[in-house]
């Protein structure tokens, strides 16, 4: 493995600010210096050419399964070096939980997504040698990912007091179930659960169906994505103070701030709680025609329009005494609703969407993957990449949905094997 001269100037040799660092990098490269290193050693980790917002930091993702690992998977995606700390014996569970019954190179689909541009070092931490020996990792690091149950690192004396005295400027990243105190923290971390005591169930689906959970695995993806923004700001930070940072947030506090906009409302409304449209219920708290329809040969998402526009439209006097009344989008939603699912069955969704789209009202055909990554406007985003291993176990995933400078961040590297790097970063570290 190439030895990531970019991250030793920037961020051992130097130990300025990372802002102050980059800067010194962003000179030097006028005249051929440190930013055509970084290039080339990126390049021989997988990464796009291009040199990225995070380059020379260092992340050592010692998470699982997925909140943890999906920050960690964003800070490579914008040029972090990301190291996997994971058991010799099985490695990150996530190898083993599997979407489907695909296996490739002998882990699961949803492991080589969420651990692609990554590098794995095995550290069992239960062995006293290997927790000296990551110890001293810790202290060469920038960030620390971590999702275990609270009280284990204590355990581990890996907590954010003792590892701060190993490396004051390291940036502590901390993702819980519940918080660390109160009677849920010892509770399991897991999405399902988060998403069950969050209330969050309540909002999709019809009214009849009881509580409906996402069909994603949203807890951990928002709970990850929060973490991100809170390491980006501590970074920022320690390029003022010098200092790192214990950034905290919990599956439970993600689920609660994605639902913020209808959360306000029942606050001050009245502590009413939402109320679901018995048929084709799309959004609890937004009036007809905002829903999914059925047409003769598919579906159709109408959005937020003015009833009279659809009266018009397509040819449904019926909708009058609805359109006159201001009200009525919420007080008979069903019945508007009904009426209208019954006159778009009649018609094929091209149909629909050539008399819709023309008078622009805000309307979609509903596309299922096969035919949203047959269409152009995907196709047009180039989200696609192929990423491989060293022994040339390859998949096919996406990108990152970001752009820096108008280019498309890539990487070409697979989720690594257990332990695949352990020997090359304990040589390059002296360890």
């Amino acid at each position: 493995m190439a030895p990531l001269s970019f991250s030793y100037e920037i961020i051992f040799h130097q130990r300025d600010d990372v802002l102050a660092s980059r800067q010194a990098a962003g000179a030097a490269a006028a005249h051929g210096g440190n930013r055509g290193n970084a290039r080339a050693s990126f390049c021989a980790r997988g990464v796009t050419a291009q040199v990225l917002p995070l380059a020379g930091l260092i992340v050592l993702d010692m998470s699982q399964f997925l909140s943890g690992p999906y920050a960690a998977l964003r800070l490579g995606d914008m040029g972090a070096r990301v190291i996997k700390v994971e058991r010799p014996d099985g490695g990150d569970l996530c190898r083993r939980l599997y979407l489907s019954d695909t296996e490739i190179g002998g882990d699961s689909t949803l492991f080589h997504a969420i651990n692609r541009n990554k590098e794995s070092f095995a550290a069992d931490l239960k062995n006293p040698e290997d927790l000296a020996v990551l110890r001293r990792l810790i202290a060469r690091a920038d960030v620390l990912i971590q999702n275990f149950r609270p009280g284990v690192v204590e355990r581990l004396g890996l907590d954010y007091a003792s590892v701060r005295a190993l490396n004051p400027r390291l940036v502590y990243a901390s993702i819980t179930g519940y918080g660390r105190e109160g009677p849920w923290s010892a509770r399991p971390g897991q999405d399902l659960l988060a998403q069950a005591r969050s209330g969050i169930m309540w909002l999709s689906g019809e009214e009849h169906q009881g509580p409906v959970p996402f069909g994603l695995a949203v807890a951990d993806m928002m709970a990850g994505a929060a973490l991100v923004q809170g390491v980006l700001a501590a970074l920022v930070r320690r390029g003022t103070t010098g200092e790192g940072a214990h950034v905290e947030t919990s599956l439970l506090e993600a689920l609660v701030d994605l639902q913020f906009e209808v959360l306000t409302t029942h606050l001050n409304d009245g502590g009413r709680v939402p109320r679901r449209s018995s048929f084709r219920n799309a959004h609890a708290y937004l009036a007809a025609p905002y829903g999914v329809y059925a047409t003769a040969d598919g579906f159709l998402a109408v959005a937020m329009t003015p009833l009279h526009r659809l009266q018009e439209l397509l040819g449904m006097p019926e909708l009058a005494p609805f359109a006159a009344d201001p009200r009525a989008g919420f007080t008979r939603r069903d019945e508007i609703k009904r009426l209208i699912a019954a006159r778009l069955a009649r018609q094929t969704t091209d149909h629909w969407l050539s008399i819709l789209e023309p008078a622009d009202i805000w309307c979609a055909k509903v596309l299922q993957w096969p035919e949203m990554l047959a269409s152009d406007g995907f196709r047009a985003l180039d989200m696609l990449q192929r990423v491989t291993r060293e022994d040339g176990v390859g998949i096919d995933t996406t990108r990152v949905p970001l752009r820096f400078d108008g280019e498309r961040p890539r990487t070409s590297r697979a989720a690594p094997r257990i332990g695949a790097h352990t020997a090359a970063i304990k040589a390059e570290f002296g360890l």
